[in-house]
């Protein structure tokens, strides 16, 4: 990442039309440290679903998209098949290979360093990379984003799954939900459009109708036909 960095700071600030740097900073930072602070939460979660603190790292480390971690670490404390929670995990997962085609087009990074910056690829690095108005500026987001997010993440992580253990039985003091509260929270922002508010109600449906017949673990892939259901619906009017 440090490569296209360099580049970016040797251009005055605000030419070619661009933003200020330190515009783009301001935003990437807020936008970094307000989620990456949330991995507190996923780490007491996974403490509470029986996730070691070593296990819960690595998962921050080399998964690395908060939706995916809660969806694994919530399959699991519900007792559901550790496959299945893996599969559910990796659906919602793949959201980021679709984003990774959009920012390939617009950051256009050198070969060296495309494969670290597509361990950064996920809703916020793709938001604010995508909110500027130039080349230059979405790289700066991108990279300010990517590196506040992954490190401040890791770290609160570490400090939920030891806070947890500390503390003992995470479901006593409630902290159970604070994995699908933080989820919500990421979540209620990005529902802009009627098409996402009624994808959303109909997995919200779907899902928690499920709940009580299914393994934990498959109401969760059930409720990803939502989007299919909701686009042919809206393929078929007139």
């Amino acid at each position: 990442m440090g490569e296209h960095q360099a580049v970016i700071q040797e251009t005055p600030e605000g030419v070619g039309g661009g933003r200020p740097r330190a515009a783009v900073v301001r935003d990437a930072l807020g936008v970094g440290v307000a989620v990456g602070l949330s991995g507190f939460a996923f780490g007491v979660t996974a403490a509470g679903a029986g996730v070691s603190t070593l296990q819960a790292c690595v998962l921050s480390l080399l998964v690395f998209t908060g939706a995916s971690q809660f969806a694994l670490v919530g399959a699991l404390a519900a007792g559901g098949n550790p496959f299945t929670a893996a599969a559910g995990a990796f659906f919602l997962g793949t959201r980021n290979a679709f984003y990774g085609l959009r920012l390939s087009q617009l950051l256009k990074l050198p070969r060296a360093v495309r494969p670290l910056a597509a361990h950064w690829v996920i809703d916020e690095t793709t938001a604010v990379a995508l909110a500027q108005p130039d080349r230059k500026s979405a790289r700066l987001g991108f990279t300010v984003t990517g590196l506040t997010l992954y490190a401040l993440w890791n770290l609160t992580t570490l400090l939920g799954a030891l806070g947890a253990e500390a503390i003992g039985d995470t479901n006593a003091w409630g902290l159970d939900a604070a994995g699908p509260a933080v989820f919500l929270a990421l979540l209620a922002p990005m529902l802009k459009t009627s098409t996402e508010r009624a994808v959303a109600a109909l997995a919200l449906v779907l899902g928690l109708g499920f709940l009580p017949v299914l393994p934990a673990g498959v109401p969760v892939l059930i409720a990803a036909l939502a989007a299919p259901v909701v686009l042919w619906m809206k393929g078929r009017r007139p």
